[in-house]
């Protein structure tokens, strides 16, 4: 990224969470610094180890294996890839011997602090240990940072653990969420690793001498304000710098964990202007074999031209799902299926005028900043509040909630797409959009917002 000589200035290290939708923000951020004037050194494990040939700008350095990228690989859900990566780390001391040998290596320049992600606690517990100040990035909203920090709330007032006749009972305290949209760790398998997931966040900005968020002042300025109060209170400064894929200069293949399909830019350029629906649920979570076939048929019931990403994984049991017999007839060269695609090119792509998302905050803030209506399919933890913001507070799509069937999903993509109420909700995209990107702008408030972050690293 084009900028300052980073020598000019100071250094910064980073240390990602090593999935898709953590890494790529955290690159994004370090690329922002960097063309600030800002050395950046990435620490990370050998588990989704980025590719550093694709950021000769930046320092790599894997720490010490030490059995933590074996005890990530062999738990068997993202949550619990989080307690295991903490657990051998802490336990072998690996970060704390790697950040030491940083430190070490030039004593009369180290790095001003370290930047880890909100679960990420053995990391920062490993930082305090050496005197490093840390910096926190949240990659969700800054409503789900205030969500999760009021999980104690939540429960004393009785809206957790969920009861199935309150679903829809708001939650007065955090407009406009309904009980429905909480993370509820009672609904897990493991309650107790569900709900110690929550606190991570809340111990580890605590200890923290600042939080950068990924969203802006035009979405969300009340939440911020309340946070702000909230924070200030104990010192914690809170940077409101997003969108980080548009600051940022790095190509979204570069940092992709996934092998981007580009043919699908090809077959999107040969459709017309805004008739196709983008289909992606995301990265990780998957979804039932019966709501996969469910999706197929109610895809290509609809007539709408689709695209649609079937990763590796997707569907339970089935490590390459298999398209329903008869989908690839009926849908006749209007729909296209990739395993993965270049999401930020295809929904900037002007063939494409919805998105059927699972609301992953990356992947709202993607839609927003291109002027794209979403049908939201909230899977788990922050999506499903994002989903609720993209149709009560910004107006810009709709939920698509309860069982899924062929039916509903036809009737959901039609309403979406076509007919005076998408006109409508299409409009409010494209008027968001621009609202967002104005803080983009020189003066804008995510411009101050990364200059008063770089000043505030340099005095730490």
């Amino acid at each position: 990224m084009a900028g300052a000589n980073p020598q000019d200035r100071g250094r910064i290290a980073l240390f990602p969470l090593p999935f898709q939708g953590h890494l790529s923000p955290m690159l994004q951020l370090a690329d922002v610094l960097h063309g600030r004037g800002l050395a950046v050194t990435i620490l990370h494990t050998t588990f989704n180890a980025p590719d550093a040939a694709s950021h000769p700008e930046f320092a790599f350095i894997p720490i010490p294996d030490e059995g933590v990228a074996d005890a990530i690989a062999a738990a068997k859900d993202g949550i619990s890839k989080i307690f295991a990566m903490n657990d051998a780390m802490e336990a072998s001391g690996c970060v704390r011997d790697a950040l030491a040998a940083i430190l070490s290596e030039e004593p009369r320049r180290p790095p001003s602090c370290l930047v880890i992600d909100t679960s990420l606690v053995a990391v920062q517990k490993a930082a305090v240990e050496l005197g490093l100040p840390t910096i926190v990035l949240h990659t969700g909203s800054a409503a789900c940072t205030r969500l999760f920090r009021s999980y104690a709330m939540l429960h004393e007032k009785g809206y957790l653990p969920a009861k199935e006749h309150e679903l829809d009972r708001p939650v007065k305290e955090l407009p406009p969420l309904r009980v429905s949209d909480l993370f509820d760790p009672s609904k897990y398998p493991n309650k107790e690793m569900a709900n110690k997931i929550v606190h991570l966040a809340i111990e580890t900005t605590a200890n923290s001498a600042g939080i950068v968020i990924n969203t802006s002042e035009a979405l969300e300025t009340p939440e911020l304000e309340a946070l702000r109060q909230e924070l200030g209170i104990n010192g914690t400064k809170v940077f409101a710098i997003g969108p980080l894929h548009k600051l940022s200069a790095i190509d979204s293949a570069a940092s992709s964990l996934l092998e981007q399909d580009r043919s699908c830019i090809e077959w999107l350029d040969t459709q017309a202007t805004g008739s196709v629906l983008y289909v992606s649920f995301g990265s990780v979570a998957p979804i039932h074999r019966d709501d996969f076939t469910e999706v197929a048929w109610g895809l290509a019931n609809s007539g709408i031209p689709f695209l649609w990403v079937v990763r590796r994984g997707l569907v339970i049991g089935m490590e390459e799902p298999e398209l329903p017999d008869g989908f690839e007839l009926a849908v006749d060269g209007r729909g296209k299926v990739v395993r993965w695609a270049p999401q930020q090119e295809v929904l900037a792509h002007g063939a494409v005028g919805g998105f059927w998302t699972h609301n992953g905050w990356n992947s709202t803030l993607e839609s927003i900043h291109e002027g794209v209506p979403m049908l939201s399919r909230p899977l788990f933890g922050d999506q499903l509040a994002n989903g609720r913001y993209v149709q009560d507070v910004w107006k810009i799509g709709f939920l698509l909630q309860g069982k899924l069937e062929r039916g509903r999903i036809e009737k959901a993509v039609t309403a979406l797409m076509e007919g005076d109420l998408a006109a409508e909700t299409r409009e409010r995209a494209k008027e968001l959009r621009t609202k967002a990107m104005m803080c983009l702008e020189i003066g804008g408030s995510t411009r101050r917002a990364v200059d008063e972050l770089v000043d505030h690293i340099l005095s730490l």
